[in-house]
């Protein structure tokens, strides 16, 4: 599979990469990706990244305060199912960064009812993810990528449940982040394994994110326009 001259990469960014192009996304087979097409994958995926970022940072703050609205107006039903009255329930979210779409104003209500909420700290460059307590009084710092989390006094705990912000989406579950691994790295570590919903928009969703080997399915995606993916996985 020779890769293309860099204007024909350049032109076929916005669309599959490689021969991906010729199957039809449905039917990708993660297990049998070949060395060439991998690199392929991950060049377009780069490509995607920077256009669904952009695309996300172009929104107005009025029109991003709408999309929240509606989103955690789907997320908070979905959660009461899973959670029930949430006592007890360790629910990690996470702090917006590079117009995510931001839950802050959900995590303080389900904080003052008494939710057990955690952030996502990189302790271990390349390694998975561990999670803080978080409260409205916890004190924060900078972490990795100057993100925002619980300070070292916050305990460390186990979410039962996994909001995961993402770049793009598709319909069989798989997210696309910011290349850095450490979500997919995380839920194949976590025993047992946390309840993931993704978090995102609806503009992001591509017909496919070409998933590699080390991808892990969502077992719900959510966006302002609803619910997309739901696995029906018991949490």
């Amino acid at each position: 599979m020779t890769p293309p001259d860099e204007d024909a990469r350049a032109r076929h960014y916005a669309s599959p990469p490689c021969m991906a192009h010729e199957v039809d996304p449905a039917y990708f087979d993660p297990s049998g990706v070949e060395p060439e097409q991998a690199r392929d994958v991950a060049r377009w995926r780069e490509a995607e990244r920077a256009r669904l970022r952009a695309a996300r940072l172009a929104l107005s703050g009025d029109a991003r305060a709408a999309l929240e609205r509606d989103l955690i107006s789907h997320l908070r039903p979905l959660l009461e199912d899973r959670m029930g009255s949430g006592q007890g329930r360790v629910l990690a979210s996470y702090w917006p960064v590079e117009g995510e779409p931001d839950l802050r104003p959900l995590m303080a209500e389900l904080d003052a009812a008494g939710v057990v909420l955690a952030l996502p700290v990189v302790e271990t460059r390349s390694g998975p993810l561990v999670f803080r307590r978080w409260t409205q009084e916890t004190r924060i710092i900078r972490g990795d990528r100057d993100i925002p989390v619980p300070s070292p006094e916050a305990p460390l705990v186990t979410p039962g449940i996994l909001l995961a912000p993402l770049l793009g989406w598709d319909g069989a579950g798989y997210r696309l982040g910011h290349g850095g691994g450490y979500f997919d790295r995380t839920l194949a570590t976590l025993s047992p394994r946390p309840f993931a919903i993704g978090i995102g928009f609806q503009v992001a969703r591509l017909p496919s994110i070409y998933p590699q080997p080390h991808d892990i399915v969502l077992d719900a995606i959510i966006t302002e326009a609803g619910v997309q993916v739901d696995s029906g996985r018991a949490s």
